[in-house]
């Protein structure tokens, strides 16, 4: 078989769990008739992967595995169980946000009496320090989860041999296999790099910049993401000169007149922007690292050299599928590697009947850690529960963590105009203070609202929320709740009655439209 010395192992911690799974079995004909090891196989211990094997264990009574191991980055950076979200993505990144959240409110300070005689300043190492400490807490948690759960974990590397057999490769070497009924691929991506010279070698990425000892000093954000946005925003907070290189427009997919503002916005807090640039070179010097660039027509006579201690790329991610070998499966990709659905409206399922798929490795999904969580448990119980439910991947609230969060949900404006026409579209907005920003006389100049409707039949029912303030990711969870139905119009909204003073509180006091060509602008409290 393809070579392989390869041996058969069970991979089972102790004969009372070992017992527990030969008694879920007689709930499973499928896998005692074939006698493989699982009934599922997950592929992937991210938050998508834990949350369907979890939810197959437990609820459903299924013998399940997770095999899980974390290549490191090109820099070496590796970290434990829980995928990108708990180890490299939203747990440290928020908490960065709000370190630099907490200096910002530290500068304000002597305006509301507080005695702030020294400037603050931010140690990194010991910021560092706290969030990778509270990171491996989360690893920990999750191992004892699928312990308690009666999940086998496995710490080993996955690729099919065929599609109920996966071999396993673990940090030695040391190579094993394994059968399921059925297999869940929850792989997730990695950060891309791009083709330049010396990206490899000399440039981070978000798998490495919140596990990185020492401070970044000067830093070049390679990108427009809102990886890229979010990371230049508290490295700025945090104190540090931070260079963003956009090679077109920022935050692609999201509203862009909300795009703008959060860039604008940025700008004003002390971050640099270089707009239609990419890089063409890095190379080491004695003082950092140069960085050669031009415009995108790469007109040789534009080239710039511009030098920082640290570049952190963020261009877009890469699904881990590669390595899988899903051809022996039978499970077809496109040409980025993203795995392609079989079914037009079931999107987990693959090209093989027994191989499912969830998370960012998905080609019509998206790329966020509740969403994931949510077709992993929706899956599981489509597979042992006779549960029908789909998952939605319309109408999913999510937030830019920029210094002035961006929460949206549903339609950009953009795309309601293309969607629906210019005269079937409404669109109320406001420029608004919220309270905080008045004593320490805050900027803001862009912190709005806008709520897109469609209209229909003289109704105008609600298709996109977009806000840019403080708290935005709490204001938006709540209106993502309210827009779950697709019932929802803006006559509901206006008679809703709003918790004062709050800035959830402006959504609520909408009542100028973009057609009408009135200021926008709230005032009075």
């Amino acid at each position: 078989m393809l070579g392989l010395n390869i041996t058969r192992v069970k991979y089972c911690k102790t004969s009372s769990l070992f017992s527990g799974h030969i008694q879920r079995n007689q709930f499973n004909n499928s896998s005692a008739t074939h006698n493989y090891d699982y009934d599922l196989l997950v592929i992937g211990g991210g938050s998508g992967g834990l949350a369907c094997s979890k939810e197959a264990s437990s609820v459903y009574q299924r013998r399940v595995a997770v095999l899980d191991y974390v290549t490191p980055s090109p820099q070496g950076t590796k970290w434990g169980l829980g995928g990108t979200c708990v180890n490299v993505g939203c747990i440290p990144k928020k908490l960065m946000h709000r370190a630099a959240l907490v200096g910002h409110t530290l500068r304000e300070g002597p305006t509301y009496g507080w005695d702030v005689t020294t400037p603050p300043s931010n140690d990194w190492s010991t910021l560092v320090g706290a969030v990778t400490n509270h990171v491996r807490s989360l690893n920990w948690g999750h191992r004892v989860q699928l312990r308690d759960k009666g999940v086998e974990y496995i710490n080993a590397r996955g690729r099919f041999i065929d599609r109920h057999t996966v071999a396993c490769v673990d940090g030695k070497g040391t190579e094993s296999v394994v059968t399921a009924d059925k297999v869940v691929v929850a792989v997730g991506g990695r950060p891309t790099y791009p083709e330049v010279p010396g990206a490899t070698e000399l440039c981070v990425t978000s798998d490495d910049i919140f596990w990185r000892s020492e401070p970044p000093g000067r830093t070049l954000v390679v990108g427009a993401s809102y990886v890229a946005l979010e990371c230049a925003g508290f490295l700025t907070g945090l104190g540090y000169d931070v260079t963003v290189m956009m090679r077109s427009i920022p935050l692609r997919g999201f509203d862009q007149q909300m795009a703008e503002l959060v860039v604008d916005n940025m700008t004003s807090q002390g971050t640099r922007f270089i707009k239609g640039r990419i890089p063409r070179g890095f190379s080491k010097r004695s003082d950092g690292i140069s960085v050669t660039h031009s415009s995108t027509a790469h007109q040789s006579s534009d080239l710039l050299e511009e030098t920082f201690d640290t570049v952190l790329l963020a261009v877009g991610r890469t699904p881990q599928t590669k390595p899988l070998n899903l051809q022996s499966a039978g499970v077809e990709t496109d040409e980025r590697g993203r795995i392609v659905s079989g079914d037009v409206i079931e999107l987990e399922r693959t090209t093989t009947d027994n191989v499912f798929a969830i998370g960012d490795v998905l080609q019509r999904g998206l790329e966020l850690t509740p969403v994931a969580i949510a077709a992993g448990k929706l899956l599981a119980g489509r597979l042992f529960g006779g549960i029908q439910t789909q998952m939605h991947y319309d109408g999913v609230p999510t937030t830019v963590f920029t210094p002035l969060e961006y929460g949206s949900v549903g339609l950009s404006e953009e795309t309601a105009l293309q969607r629906y026409g210019d005269s079937c579209v409404e669109t109320y907005h406001a420029y608004y203070k919220p309270l905080e920003f008045y004593i320490p006389n805050a900027d803001a100049s862009q912190c709005y609202i806008k709520v897109v409707c469609e209209i229909v039949g003289g109704e105008e029912f609600v298709r996109g929320f977009h806000i840019l303030g403080p708290n935005a990711g709490e204001v938006t969870q709540g209106f993502g709740v309210a827009m779950a139905t697709p019932t929802l119009t803006m006559d509901t909204v206006r008679r809703s009655v709003g918790i004062h003073p709050t800035v959830a509180e402006e959504v609520t006091k909408l009542n100028v439209t973009k057609r009408s060509g009135r200021d926008p602008t709230v005032t009075g409290c």
